[in-house]
């Protein structure tokens, strides 16, 4: 291979580098420009991070819904992954008692502040739906969900104009957030039972979070408390969620 040669590949690869970063450059100033920075878009992978939420939010701006299947597709094995049970010992006091104890609060930018029983969860209008849980370790199952819809929980409570997030926290320590498109989608549920049957505890039990539109790792388990809200800087790293801050995207879709 001659000089000539060898400068044309290198001016070639210096200018794809360069027509992708500015065309990274481009998409971060118009996803600024119309509000689509996610929590993470520093570091390193924030260009790619922003580029992917932008892109996906603005071409799947109807409410596209994740697929659905039937109940003779019900997976036989859906790993209860992560801990049986949280290590708080309320939560334990709480579930030897049925849960009759339990209250979900939500606070932050509402009308008013709620604090929610389980029975009146499920006196809410009520969604049931079969989806696929697909995991970021590389398995996937299909399960029946039954819940109440998040949107009317929140707007139970009453959610103030200026919301941009939903911030999620949870006994087991985990907590993370949603952006208000995919906390008011219909399929986004606070699921209380799960193929017919009351809620596992291995699965979340009272009450858990299914975003079935995003990754596994997004529907999270033992929800406490919902707050709403207009940023997510200054709780934890600032990134949206506890997987965030351990190097997982904040934007998981799918």
């Amino acid at each position: 291979m001659n000089d000539g040669t060898t400068r044309r590949k290198l001016i070639k690869r210096a200018l794809g580098a360069s027509a992708l970063a500015f065309a990274g450059g481009v998409g971060a100033v118009l996803a600024r420009r119309y509000g689509l920075i996610p929590p993470d878009s520093g570091g390193l992978y924030g260009i790619g991070e922003t580029l992917t939420y932008a892109s996906q939010r603005v071409l799947l701006s109807r409410q596209n819904f994740a697929r659905e299947f039937s109940r003779s597709q019900i997976s036989k094995n859906f790993r209860g992954f992560g801990t049986v049970m949280p290590d708080y010992e309320p939560y334990f006091f709480s579930m030897i008692q049925g849960f009759s104890d339990w209250r979900l609060v939500v606070d932050g930018l509402v009308t008013k502040r709620v604090r929610l029983s389980l029975s009146e969860i499920k006196q809410l209008p009520s969604r049931t739906q079969v989806t696929e849980h697909i995991c970021e370790e590389g398995w996937s199952a299909i399960a029946e969900w039954t819940g109440a819809p998040l949107s009317s929980v929140l707007n139970a409570a009453g959610v103030r104009p200026e919301a941009r997030y939903v911030l999620f926290v949870c006994v087991d320590r985990h907590w993370g957030s949603l952006d208000m498109a995919d906390a008011l989608h219909p399929q986004t549920l606070l699921a209380y039972r799960m193929n017919g049957q009351d809620l596992p505890v291995a699965h979340g039990a009272p009450v858990r979070l299914r975003v079935e539109r995003q990754l596994g790792y997004k529907s999270l388990k033992y929800v406490g408390r919902i707050t709403v809200t207009d940023t997510l800087k200054g709780i934890g790293k600032g990134l949206g969620g506890s997987d965030p801050d351990a190097g997982y995207s904040w934007y998981a879709g799918i």
